[in-house]
């Protein structure tokens, strides 16, 4: 294949920070950053746009067909520029060979997953819930799993609300932090309504652990509940446990985003929770997320980083040295324009955004893909 040359794009998220002027990036025939263009390559003119390490999405749900609510990994990828999803718990030990042999294996996107604790997975979310009592849970199966898999988990999944786990309350979850532990791997964490109570999941996390949901407006649920709360979630991320945004249908708040940001507590990943219930609102896709949490006060940069170089780096993929001649080329070229668009959180509460995050190009290796904000009506389920 030719290579590819970007040129008039202006670097961010990468060492140094944001460049002054535009720049030229050439990618060689076999996809890896290279200092002079290939003969033949493809010229791509990014007209000014910003060019990123590839937008990644540490909680989407794109087992489709494995489970009743998950989409299409094509609807929510490179499209909508991002280059590297993270399936959040759709499969459970039972189903993982399906996801990896259906989607993980056969995406032009980088995807890995999280392994849902529970055996069954998300295979009728909600209506048969994962988790309902101790036959739920093979400890043994799920470590032989992350072990033939491990190339491709990035961690263990537990939803720890009382829809899911009704009157076993926080068992679940300490099951899925030993099961994490002697896996070594990090514990992806869903909060929401008890039980358990939301301190007794947070007690349970240590560094490097996931709080996904984490500025929810779900009463008892959420950090912004009491000062207590709010002081735990602040002392933990302080601490390296890690806040993900996590989006979805009924787990981002306005008031909460700004009230925590406003406080000093910033999320280290911005992720959507795509699935079918919400792609064609609220959440629609990264973009539009990004740009809610940009609007409830995360500063531009900080917003970079939580959908490229830190959700990257969990994910174990080249982050802010992607530049570096002889790395894989993994990209996201991308515009912020002014706006004045009205916007809904997952509680129907409305908030103007301004500037708005808006796609154009998507690169993996030699792969370029034009990319889009996603309009209601085009959902991919």
């Amino acid at each position: 294949m030719a290579g590819l040359t970007l040129s008039n794009v202006r670097p961010i998220g990468f060492a140094g920070g944001a460049a002054v002027g535009t720049a030229t990036i050439h990618i060689d025939a076999d996809g890896l950053v290279a200092t002079t263009p290939s003969p033949d390559a493809e010229l791509i003119d990014g007209a000014g746009a910003w060019i990123s390490p590839g937008w990644a999405d540490l909680h989407v749900h794109v087992w489709h067909g494995g489970t009743d609510i998950s989409v299409r990994a094509d609807a929510v990828g490179m499209k909508r520029g991002v280059t590297a999803l993270a399936d959040a718990g759709s499969a459970g030990e039972a189903s993982f060979h399906g996801l990896r042999e259906y989607v993980i294996d056969r995406q032009m996107e980088t995807v890995k997953a999280f392994i849902n604790i529970g055996s069954i997975g998300l295979v009728a979310c909600n209506r048969v819930p994962e988790l309902i009592d101790m036959r739920s849970i093979d400890v043994d199966r799920t470590l032989d799993v992350i072990e033939a898999n491990r190339d491709v988990i990035c961690g263990v999944k537990v939803r720890a609300s009382g829809v899911i786990v009704g009157a076993w309350g926080i068992t679940p979850a300490k099951i899925a932090k030993r099961v994490a532990e002697i896996a070594g791997l990090p514990l992806m964490v869903h909060i929401g309504e008890p039980p358990p109570l939301l301190d007794e999941v947070l007690d349970l996390l240590t560094p490097g652990d996931v709080v996904t949901h984490c500025f929810n407006g779900k009463r008892s649920g959420s950090i912004a509940d009491t000062p207590a709360l709010m002081a735990l979630a602040k002392r933990l991320a302080a601490e390296g446990v890690l806040m993900d945004i996590g989006h979805g249908a009924a787990s981002y708040s306005f008031r909460v985003a700004e009230r925590a940001i406003g406080e000093g507590l910033k999320p280290y990943s911005i992720s959507t929770d795509l699935h079918g219930h919400n792609i064609d609102g609220p959440v629609f896709d990264m973009a539009t997320t990004v740009s809610k949490v940009h609007a409830a006060g995360l500063e531009f940069e900080d917003c970079v980083a939580a959908i490229t170089k830190r959700p990257r780096d969990f994910l174990g993929l080249a982050g802010d040295d992607g530049l570096k001649p002889g790395s894989p080329a993994d990209f996201t070229l991308f515009d912020v324009v002014d706006c004045d668009e009205t916007l809904i959180d997952s509680h129907g509460d409305k908030a103007r955004v301004r500037r708005m995050f808006e796609p154009r190009w998507a690169v993996r290796g030699n792969a370029l893909r034009p990319a889009a904000r996603a309009k209601a009506g085009e959902g991919g389920t």
